[in-house]
């Protein structure tokens, strides 16, 4: 398996296998090299990789993601987060280091995503 097949299977884990197709597309909507990179890369030499378990990589992304206020990808994140099995509670702490570290500001803005995201599968559920 390369690392394109095995970065589409990762992402599909995560997001799930009625939303890969979407998220796929979306990343090649504009540029179709961007999307085989970042499934490439991220998902396929990233995410597989071993020495942290995925919520724990979750945790982190969230956190880098928030404090660089990188919305779009960080509302995939928190999405990526609950399936990979981390809690609202641990959110909320990975948030806090992001306000302690990067600004209260930062954790507001990625409150306000979080709560979208839990009003989306609200909705789904």
């Amino acid at each position: 398996m390369d690392d394109y097949e095995r970065g589409r299977d990762q992402f599909r884990k995560m997001v799930g296998d009625d939303r890969i197709d979407a998220l796929v597309k979306r990343f090649g909507a504009v540029c179709p090299d961007f999307e085989k990179e970042v499934v490439s890369v991220v998902g396929g030499r990233i995410w597989t990789r071993g020495g942290i378990d995925l919520k724990t990589r979750s945790l982190c992304s969230i956190c880098v993601l928030a404090a660089l206020g990188r919305i779009n990808a960080l509302k995939l994140n928190f999405q990526m987060a609950i399936n990979n099995g981390a809690s609202i509670e641990e959110i909320f702490e990975a948030l806090f280091q992001v306000a302690a570290y990067a600004g209260f500001p930062a954790m507001w803005d990625s409150l306000v995503m979080l709560e979208e995201v839990l009003d989306e599968r609200a909705r789904a559920a």
